[in-house]
């Protein structure tokens, strides 16, 4: 099989790909550094999964992966080795031969032959004395799902796909921030900061745009990343893949191939259909605000059903973590700074399993601050070493707030009034001595159309509606 006409994979180019991700997710993990490795730059190609020939391809134990098939048959009752696969994940070939196995021990039994398309396909049931191996079994664990990938295998696989990788360059920053009325300067200053892949602090009074301008730099980065649907640490399963944060990637796959010296040392498929453990994502990007809390930031062991959630920041492993309204969390501001004090800095997070066993883990992923209180009294300066990048977000200039006006009437259908625009600012800024904001003018245009729709007449603008509006931004003393 080639790819675009690169090299065909040969079983001893797998081989050594895997062991090298063996090699990477083990002891010390090394974090990508080379500009050279990103999108763009010279001989830099996404890097996906390796596809699967073997059960020993999976990485897991082969008696992990039959305990997994027998309670998929429990659970799902009689199944073919292909529908097996398609909840395992893996090839139907692999499955198959775990079946085989199963049967050749008493554990599964066979109900004939059943059309699959223009195949013949078994029909396996579980038996007897499979059923009471499930039983123990699901005393350890009641997961029942995709197979897992190895935890040094998703550890290497998050090195190749690294936000530091994912070269966002002037034009994606001026793009990503274009619909936000931003001064020149700002932008130029934000770009290296989120081409950094680093923590970025935002800060300044509420309403002045932070939420807005984190957001458009979460959406900045372009380039996909494999999110496993769950790990197996140290004969446990920890989910990662979460629907509610992981986006298929939508745009054409492209070739997968790594390199050090020009040459390609394996091609890797990017989409298989043999190795499914994968999904093919967007970059996450999760938003919290004062929900936040330390458990969300700690492994979740279901005591019942006896497997693991990863922690939030895992599963934005390679994404974008912005913590809105900082400081204003359950979890107070020391609390998560000394969380995540280490972690910004070595980019290695650790976390415990409920046995007390550590394991490390890549902290990769862009960390976004966003706070209207003042930074020093909510971090000291050994936290904001941490956080290499600052901004300070400051109020519009008048320019600036009239252009602000001018878009947000333009995105609700409302012509714009200049007339009534000087109203509101001669009455908020200069009667009631408010300091101008970002939010104000989608606030007036909001009780604009709030209006006009109780009334049942057509958007408009006038002094009249414009001053009602404003009137709600303020209260009489």
């Amino acid at each position: 099989m080639s790819i675009l006409g690169a090299k065909q994979i040969t079983s001893e180019d797998a081989a050594a790909a895997r062991q090298r991700d063996l090699d990477i997710g083990r002891g010390d993990i090394p974090m990508p550094s080379a500009a050279a490795d990103r999108p763009g730059a010279a001989g830099y190609k996404e890097e996906g999964p390796l596809p699967l020939s073997s059960v020993a391809d999976t990485g897991l134990d082969r008696g992990f992966l039959q305990t997994l098939a027998l309670k998929v048959m429990n659970a799902h009752g009689g199944k073919t080795a292909a529908e097996v696969a398609e909840v395992m994940k893996l090839p139907a070939r692999i499955v198959r031969e775990l079946l085989e196995s199963l049967r050749a021990r008493g554990q599964l039994e066979t109900l004939g032959n059943e059309q699959m398309g223009l195949q013949f396909d078994l029909r396996y049931v579980i038996s007897g004395a499979g059923i009471d191996w499930v039983q123990k079994a699901l005393k350890q664990s009641e997961y029942v799902g995709p197979a897992p990938v190895p935890l040094a295998a998703w550890q290497a696989q998050v090195v190749r796909q690294s936000i530091t990788k994912d070269r966002v360059d002037q034009a994606a920053v001026a793009k990503s921030l274009s619909g936000l009325v931003l001064a020149p300067e700002m932008v130029a200053r934000l770009g290296p900061a989120v081409n950094a892949g680093r923590g970025i602090l935002l800060y300044g009074a509420p309403g002045d745009g932070k939420t807005s301008i984190a957001t458009a730099i979460a959406n900045s980065f372009k380039q996909p990343v494999w999110v496993p649907y769950a790990i197996e640490v140290e004969g446990e399963i920890v989910k990662i893949y979460d629907p509610a944060l992981h986006r298929e990637f939508d745009a054409a796959p492209g070739v997968v191939a790594t390199q050090d010296d020009h040459e390609p040392t394996a091609v890797r498929p990017r989409v298989t259909a043999e190795d499914r453990r994968w999904v093919r994502c967007a970059r996450p990007i999760v938003t919290i605000g004062g929900e936040l809390t330390m458990d969300m930031l700690d492994l979740k062991f279901d005591h019942l059903a006896r497997f693991y959630v990863a922690p939030l920041h895992i599963k934005v492993t390679g994404g974008v973590f912005v913590i809105d309204d900082f400081g204003r969390q359950i979890a107070t501001p020391e609390q998560v700074l000394n969380r995540w004090v280490m972690p910004l800095e070595s980019r290695i997070d650790y976390l415990t399993l409920h046995t007390g066993k550590k394991f490390c883990v890549l902290f990769d992923g862009l960390v976004i601050f966003s706070t209207n209180l003042t930074p020093r009294t909510i971090m000291d300066s050994a936290m904001m070493r941490r956080i290499p990048y600052n901004f300070y977000i400051g109020p519009p200039t008048g320019e600036d707030y009239v252009e602000i006006f001018r878009r947000v009437c333009a995105t609700a259908g409302v012509p714009f009034d200049m007339e009534a625009l000087q109203s509101v600012m001669a009455l908020l800024y200069g009667q009631e001595k408010l300091a101008l904001a970002r939010f104000h003018p989608r606030f007036i245009i909001e009780h604009v159309l709030a209006r006009c729709d109780y009334e049942g007449r057509a958007p408009t603008l006038d002094k009249e509606l414009a001053l009602d509006a404003a009137g709600h931004l303020f209260t009489k003393q």
